[in-house]
Parts: C-alpha cells; sequence; structure tokens
C-alpha cells in the first residue's frame, strides 16, 4: 500500500531519511572501531595471558632500586621515613593502577598510555609521551649493569659480559611475543622466590637466629632513630630527607605502568589487564613494604657504605646487614638477583622500544615500516631490530668519561614515570566526562572499581607534585647543582617542546568530549565478547603471587 496523502509521503520520507541516518552513523562508529584495532589486530598475536602480564610488569619493577638503591633512601630519611615513602608513592601508584585499568579495558591498544592519549586528550600528547619514551627505553643502562655486576665475580672486560647477554636478549625478542612471556616468568618466579628468601634471613638476622648474633628488634629504630637528617639538621633536615627519598622511591616503582603496554598481543585484555592490574599492586606494593621493612630493622642508617654504590652487591644494604652477621653466602645470592634482573629489565626494554614505536607508527607519528612484523610469529622486527641497534651504545661503558657521561643522560630521563602516571590519570578524567556528555554511565564499561575516578584525581595530584619537586634540593642554599637540576627537569621541558612543536606543525586540537570515539569503543567491546574470568578460592589464593 501507497500513502495518497503527500504530508504522510513528507512524513515517510523524513522517518525513512533518519534511520538512513542512524544506519550511516552507526557504520561511521563500527568503522572507527575497525579502524582504532585494525593494526593490532592484523599485525600482532594474542598470545599473552594474564599469569605473563603481571609477571612481565613485575620483572621491570623489582630491579636495582630495591636491592642496592634502597641504601641511599635509608641513608636520606632513616628507617620510618623510608617506610612511608615507599608507602605513599606505592598508594599514588596503585591509585594510578586503577586508573589506567579502567582505560585500557575500553582501548586494550599497544602503546597503551600513548594511544589513549590520542583518543582521550590530544594527538601531540601521545607524540610527545611516544617519544619520550623511545628515548627512556632505548637507553641500555640496564645491559650496562649487568656488565658492572659481572666485575663482582670476574675482571674480564666489561665489553665481554655485555656481548654475551645481548645474545639471549636478541633471540628472546625475535621469537613470538609467547616465548618472551614465558621466559620473563620464569625470572619472575626467581626474582620473588629470592626476595622472599631475604626477607626470611632477615627476620632470622633481626630476631637474633645467628650464632654469636644478638637479637636486634626495633634496636635501629631507637638508634641512630626513626629519621636522618639530610642536608640540614633538624626537624628541617628530616623533612628534606623524607621529601628527597620520595623522588628516588617514585624510579623503584618504575615499570608497574607498563601493564598495558602490550594490551594488543593479550588475550582477552579486557578481562585480563583490569585482573593483572589488580594483583600487580598487592604483588608489587605488598612485597616492596615487607622487604623495605625488614631492611630498616637490620640495617643502620648511619652506616657508611649503605649511602654509596659501585654497581654490585658489595653495597647492596641487604649485603652490608648479612655480612655483620656473618652470613658469607647472601652477597653472592643478591649479585645473582640483581643480575637476573638488570638482564630481564634490559630484555623488557626492546619489548618496549618496538611496542612503543608500533604505536606510533600507527598514528602517522613515526615511518610506517614500523608496522612490519614477521608473517608467522607477528613480532614487529624493525622496531626489534633498532631497539637492538641501540643496544651497542653500551660499549661506551669501556670508556669510563664517556660511561660517566652516558650515565648522566640516562638519569635525566627518569622524570618521564612521572610524566606518563600523570597522563594516565588525566587519560581516565577526560573519559569519565566524556562519558557523562555522550550520554553513557560508567556501567556501561568493560571494568570499573569503586575508587578509580577519585584515584584519577589523588594520583594525578600526587604525581604532578612529585615532579615539581624533584630537583628541589639543588635550590636549597649552598647545595646548586646543574646536573641536578637538568637531570630532573630535563624530561618535562623535552616534553613541552615536542608537544608544542607537534602541535604547530600539524594544527592539533584537544579532542571535544562529545566527539571522543567512545561508541566505537563501545562497540568494539560488545562485538569481542570474552569469557568471565574465575575467582580464586580456596587453596587456589595461594597463586596469586604468581597467576
Amino acid at each position: 500500500m501507497h500513502p495518497e496523502n503527500p504530508k504522510e509521503v513528507d512524513v515517510i520520507d523524513k522517518k525513512t531519511t533518519a534511520v538512513l541516518e542512524t544506519i550511516s552513523i552507526h557504520d561511521a562508529e563500527v568503522a572507527a572501531g575497525i579502524e582504532i584495532f585494525a593494526e593490532d589486530d592484523t599485525h600482532l598475536h594474542r598470545a599473552l595471558k594474564e599469569r605473563h602480564i603481571g609477571m612481565i610488569t613485575l620483572v621491570g619493577v623489582f630491579g636495582t632500586g630495591l636491592f642496592l638503591s634502597s641504601g641511599g633512601t635509608l641513608a636520606k630519611t632513616g628507617p620510618v621515613g623510608m617506610c612511608l615513602s615507599y608507602l605513599i608513592v606505592g598508594l599514588i601508584v596503585g591509585m594510578n593502577q586503577m586508573a589506567l585499568a579502567e582505560v585500557a579495558a575500553l582501548a586494550p591498544l599497544t602503546g597503551s598510555t600513548i594511544r589513549h592519549a590520542e583518543i582521550f586528550i590530544d594527538d601531540a600528547v601521545g607524540f610527545a609521551l611516544g617519544w619520550l619514551k623511545v628515548w627512556n627505553a632505548i637507553l641500555p643502562g640496564a645491559l650496562v649493569s649487568t656488565a658492572l655486576i659481572m666485575q663482582y665475580w670476574s675482571n674480564l672486560s666489561p665489553g665481554i659480559w655485555i656481548t654475551i647477554y645481548m645474545v639471549p636478549i636478541c633471540f628472546t625478542n625475535i621469537f613470538s611475543i609467547r616465548i618472551y612471556g614465558e621466559v620473563e616468568f620464569v625470572f619472575a618466579l626467581l626474582k620473588i622466590a629470592l626476595i622472599l628468601i631475604l626477607v626470611l634471613a632477615g627476620l632470622v638476622v633481626d630476631l637474633g637466629g645467628v650464632k654469636g648474633q644478638e637479637r636486634l628488634g626495633f634496636h635501629y629504630w631507637r638508634d641512630p632513630g626513626p629519621f636522618a637528617s639530610y642536608i640540614k639538621t633538624g626537624n628541617l633536615g628530616q623533612f628534606i630527607g623524607f621529601w628527597a627519598a620520595l623522588s628516588s622511591v617514585v624510579y623503584a616503582y618504575g615499570g608497574v605502568q607498563g601493564i598495558a603496554l602490550l594490551a594488543g598481543e593479550t588475550r582477552n585484555p579486557r578481562t585480563n589487564i583490569p585482573k593483572a592490574a589488580k594483583r600487580i599492586l598487592y604483588r608489587v606494593v605488598g612485597l616492596y613494604m615487607i622487604a623495605v621493612f625488614i631492611l630498616s630493622i637490620i640495617v643502620p642508617y648511619d652506616d657508611p657504605k649503605i649511602a654509596t654504590s659501585d654497581g654490585t652487591a658489595a653495597h647492596s644494604p641487604y649485603v652490608i646487614a648479612f655480612e655483620k652477621a656473618g652470613i658469607k653466602v647472601l652477597p653472592d645470592i643478591v649479585n645473582a638477583l640483581t643480575l637476573s634482573s638488570a638482564w630481564s629489565e634490559s630484555n623488557l626494554g626492546i619489548t618496549q622500544t618496538s611496542r612503543i614505536l608500533f604505536s606510533l607508527a600507527v598514528k602517522g607519528q613515526a615511518p610506517k615500516i614500523l608496522l612490519k612484523s614477521s608473517k608467522k610469529l607477528k613480532v614487529p622486527y624493525v622496531g626489534v631490530a633498532i631497539g637492538l641497534v641501540f643496544l651497542t651504545l653500551a660499549y661506551m661503558t669501556l670508556n669510563s668519561t664517556a660511561a660517566n657521561v652516558f650515565s648522566w643522560f640516562q638519569n635525566i630521563t627518569s622524570s618521564v614515570l612521572l610524566l606518563e602516571w600523570i597522563i594516565i590519570s588525566i587519560n581516565n578524567i577526560r573519559m569519565n566526562k566524556a562519558l557523562k556528555v555522550q550520554g553513557y554511565s560508567r556501567s556501561d564499561l568493560p571494568y570499573t572499581n569503586k575508587i578509580a575516578k577519585a584515584s584519577a584525581w589523588i594520583s594525578l595530584f600526587g604525581s604532578t607534585l612529585l615532579l615539581v619537586t624533584g630537583g628541589f634540593t639543588t635550590f636549597i642554599h649552598g647545595h646548586w647543582d646543574t646536573a641536578t637540576l637538568f637531570s630532573s627537569y630535563c624530561s618535562p621541558i623535552l616534553f613541552a617542546i615536542f608537544y608544542l612543536g607537534y602541535k604547530l606543525v600539524k594544527k592539533t586540537k584537544q579532542v571535544p568530549l562529545e566527539e571522543i570515539c567512545l561508541p566505537a569503543l563501545m562497540d568494539d567491546y560488545h562485538s569481542k565478547p570474552e569469557p568471565p574470568s574465575e575467582p580464586l578460592r580456596g587453596w587456589k589464593l595461594l597463586t596469586f603471587l604468581w597467576a
């Protein structure tokens, strides 16, 4: 039947047009979603399981910051100050993880925060952060550490050890990401086991379980005291020491945010990344706090050996405590643990470099050749090759002057960690604002956490404060140090240069809240259902350390 009334025809035409427009809008949203995930789905293989993701991040966190550098932190702020420093930064990191988990579940993309910044903030932010992270990842500081650590046992040239350790790093990264995941999983298990050994040995020492050693208890909390003075004396000196320690503790937690970097190669990422984020928080903050607490009761902060480090276990605060107790085998164990950590960090650096370059290439901010991946293994081999080439910079350590300069330049990139935490928080804040503007609710997200919305603001404030005050000691009268100032604020300045330069050239603008591609992300979420995760019950609760 056809309507005879022209007005009825007009009404039908309008309805038809509206339906067609709705269909075309939906098709456009679907196409946008396909475009966002196209490169990840085409060039990468989702082979990593939840246990791989969690343990890869664990490997990147527990390293020289705990085993070697914690002595310097203890010397600056004392036992109670050190415990508070690790707790405060751990809370900031934990809140940041909750914010990241929500965004990463909605947009599980390789490069994580770099891609998220493009979607939720501004293309220029992703460009600036991406290239800063490339710079940070390609510097082979961890490989240099392996050569230095080996000098604890051998007098061979560091160049020999650099070459030896480069070979397995090369093979681990050119094969399937699954192989890389399994290798790092084993190293992470080993690291957890050895941390537990240190903790138990520390308890034995503290409780007087070593022959000829008196029970320490909390003796060192009373003498020389709970807080150390740094630069100044009295309460002011104690506060300066505590605040200076916060900056060093930030770098000890560095790597936690990398949990979503390999989202494009993770199975069921919308389920597994949030779960791994929660568990890595328990593992990292929990193990750190236990290890640091034990350290605070077995070593006095005024021991002159702990304030310096030669890169080996000789000046590790744990080793110093065990040597005092007459336990001779522990220095070798700590050095072996530090060596495995340094090797894993170097291995992770190649993986990060290749995936960050991949994510930049997806956005057209790096050459498209970086998207190339092997047909069978789905490994972005061009980025891997570039990372391996930059490993050769480690040979600069063969010249002592070059090594000093290299170490200095490496240190100036460390504030990239805080910059990334800040952007992670902003991504979450803008996502929540866009949800409200576009008529969605938080219940529409693949994953939500009750505290994530507030924690994004708290971690933003905390991270910004730590970044701004990172080099505050150089402004204290009589303590000016140009190198400290430069290393503390070089990365934010470079970020600003990259950001403003890209905006001027590309004329980018902040993405309006109403134009953030939530419909496309939601459509991808609903079109790729994932099986629900099984809760840990009974004896399986013990597996939270490795599952």
